[in-house]
């Protein structure tokens, strides 16, 4: 089964999620984001990254750890290319993010994702496994 898809919206895009886990729910999201934003075959695992999100219920924690590594992304200059999430609860994560220095000759980068939005925002379960949508501002 897929880790992720892309989906269209309107003037924005957006990916559905899926993992066995948790865990590998928002680890395929952060993925699908960035595969959005380069081909994450070009990353290399040169830096590693720990995150720490609270939030107040598991939607806003998949924003806020998205929001978290576009930050990163835009104020740091690193692209990520793998994430491991070490601990996970309905409102708190901790997770590594692994990536390199943006290299926009090498890194190609593809679309210009200004912000993750609640719009349509879905975290469930679906027989057994993890589902999640989202769309981002472009």
């Amino acid at each position: 089964m897929k880790d992720y898809e892309i989906i269209e919206h309107t003037a924005d895009i957006g990916i559905r999620a899926f993992g066995d886990t948790e865990e590998h729910l928002f680890e395929n999201a952060a993925a699908g984001m960035f595969s959005l934003i380069c081909n994450p075959s070009l990353v290399r695992d040169t830096h590693a990254y720990p995150v720490s999100i609270e939030a107040e219920d598991r939607e806003t924690l998949l924003v806020e750890w998205l929001n978290e590594l576009l930050f990163l992304f835009e104020a740091r200059g690193v692209i990520f290319g793998r994430f491991e999430v070490d601990d996970i609860s309905e409102v708190h994560l901790t997770a590594t993010a692994f990536g390199e220095d943006l290299d926009r000759e090498r890194h190609r980068l593809m679309a210009d994702i200004k912000a993750v939005t609640y719009h349509m925002l879905k975290v469930r379960r679906v027989d057994g496994r993890w589902e999640a949508t989202v769309i981002f501002d472009i």
